[in-house]
C-alpha cells in the first residue's frame, strides 16, 4: 500500500501497509489501511475482484508467502497486478548500484520480472499477460514514456494474472 500513491488515481479504497507513517498518509488520502503484512493478510478467503501490488515486491520478506496470500483472498476468476521494477533491466541495475545510498531502496530486493512470472504460473494463475515502460534514465525523461507489450526492455514492469475459475 505504501502512502497510497498508486492506488488513488485507481479508486482503490482499502490497503494493507505494515508501516505506520506510510500507513497514516495513505489514509489522510482516503484509503482504509489495515495494519498487516502482505504475507498474512487479514481478510477472509475470496474477499476481492483484485489485488494491486505496485513496488511491493521488493519490499516483503517474503514474496512467495504474500503471492500466496493474495491468490487466497482473490475470488475465483479475479486478477493480480503486480508493478515492479525488473531486476534485469537497466533501471533495476541502477537501483541495484545505488541501495546503499537509497533511503528508499536500501532494503529492497529486486526480482526479476521472469522470477515472478515463474512464481505466478506455480500458484496456477492464468491468462499472464506482461507490460513494460521506462526505457531511459529516469531523470532524461521529459515526456510521457510508451508502453509496450511484454518484458525485457522496460525498466518497469507490470504483470496482470488471472485466478482460476
Amino acid at each position: 500500500m505504501g502512502t497510497g500513491r498508486f492506488a488513488v488515481p485507481l479508486g482503490i479504497r482499502i490497503g494493507v501497509e505494515p508501516a505506520k507513517a506510510m500507513a497514516d498518509i495513505a489514509q489522510k488520502r482516503g484509503i482504509e489501511v489495515y495494519e498487516a503484512k502482505a504475507e498474512k493478510l487479514l481478510f477472509d478467503d475470496s474477499s476481492f475482484d483484485f489485488v494491486l501490488i505496485v513496488v511491493t515486491i521488493c519490499f516483503v520478506q517474503d514474496p512467495v508467502q504474500a503471492l500466496r496470500e493474495a491468490k487466497r483472498v482473490l475470488k475465483p476468476g479475479g486478477y493480480i497486478i503486480i508493478g515492479m521494477i525488473n531486476k534485469e533491466s537497466f533501471l533495476g541495475k541502477l537501483y541495484e548500484s545505488k541501495k546503499k545510498e537509497s533511503k528508499f531502496y536500501r532494503h529492497a530486493n529486486f526480482y526479476s520480472t521472469r522470477q515472478v512470472l515463474d512464481w505466478l504460473k506455480n500458484f496456477e494463475f492464468e491468462h499472464i499477460k506482461t507490460c513494460q515502460t521506462i526505457f531511459k534514465n529516469p531523470k532524461k525523461i521529459t515526456a510521457i514514456e510508451p508502453v509496450k507489450e511484454g518484458h525485457g526492455e522496460g525498466g518497469f514492469n507490470v504483470i496482470s494474472a488471472q485466478k482460476d475459475v
